[in-house]
């Protein structure tokens, strides 16, 4: 079996190095480049570093060099950098996972354009245990669709840049569909004052910045006399890793298409 050559983005950060890893103890999966931005201090030596191993994968600062060589680039970088790997790739014919988070409208209707040419896996989050989450709450939306308020609660570290995040989003936009609402119109992000009652049509988002907190989901269905939560919490930037990997085994021999972590866990 061919192996897929996969070149991570932004190799020396929190999410970059856990994707190395990844790669490295995935056996269908070959590391084959590594990229920084150029005047990051990590450029020029090996990848393995962090992890105190050497692999002989040097982190480069030439994003097309580093894509390349590869034939899935893995994405966890920002939404600027995100559109400007992603557009290597479309001219260079490479898939591409993409689990940035905070792209805005316009960013994604550059993921779907580019997909016309390339394939792409586009996940807010690609940890297994979370898109059981999104099939659970389809369920639990359609069941509890009279008498609930719902409000998502999320949960991440102090370095995170983006709110609500990306999975937060995806659970109310799921909730929302299977409610036969606009998540954009009927989402409240926060509460401050006199906001008077609740409106029963309304998704609230509650955001948590703090320490190191890996990430903490929660959809409350909250009923007169009763509350149901759904939850997931991640100890570890590990499982996202290892969607990603998966994402990238899926891609390979596609020509095209956009596709997300439902596609890839065949729940589709």
């Amino acid at each position: 079996m061919n192996k897929v050559r996969v070149a991570v983005a932004g190799a020396s950060g929190r999410m970059g190095r856990m994707l190395v890893e990844a790669a490295l103890n995935d056996d269908a999966i070959e590391l084959a480049s590594a990229f920084e931005q150029p005047g990051s201090a990590f450029v020029g030596r090996d990848v393995g570093e962090t992890s105190g191993a050497a692999t002989g994968v040097i982190i480069g600062d030439d994003a097309r060099t580093a894509i390349s060589a590869a034939d899935c680039v893995i994405d966890f970088t920002r939404p600027e950098g995100t559109l400007r790997h992603l557009a290597l790739a479309r001219e260079l014919g490479k898939a591409v996972v993409i689990g940035t988070t905070g792209l805005g409208t316009d960013d994604k209707v550059a993921v779907e354009q580019a997909s016309r040419d390339v394939p792409v896996v586009f996940a807010p989050n690609m940890a297994v245990g979370v898109n059981a989450v999104f099939r659970l709450l389809e369920v639990a939306a359609k069941i509890l669709d009279e008498g609930y308020d719902i409000e998502v609660i999320e949960a991440h570290h102090r370095f995170k840049v983006d709110a609500p995040s990306g999975t937060a989003l995806r659970m109310g936009e799921i909730v929302a569909r299977e409610l036969g609402r606009d998540l954009e119109h009927c989402a409240i992000c926060g509460r401050e004052g006199v906001t008077g009652e609740r409106k029963s049509e309304t998704i609230g988002f509650s955001t948590i910045r703090g320490g190191d907190i890996v990430g903490d989901h929660t959809v409350l269905f909250a009923g007169l006399g009763e509350r149901i939560e759904i939850t997931h919490k991640s100890g570890s930037r590990m499982p996202y890793a290892v969607g990603a990997m998966r994402a990238a085994r899926f891609l390979s021999g596609r020509r095209n298409g956009l596709f997300d972590m439902q596609d890839v866990l065949g729940l589709r």
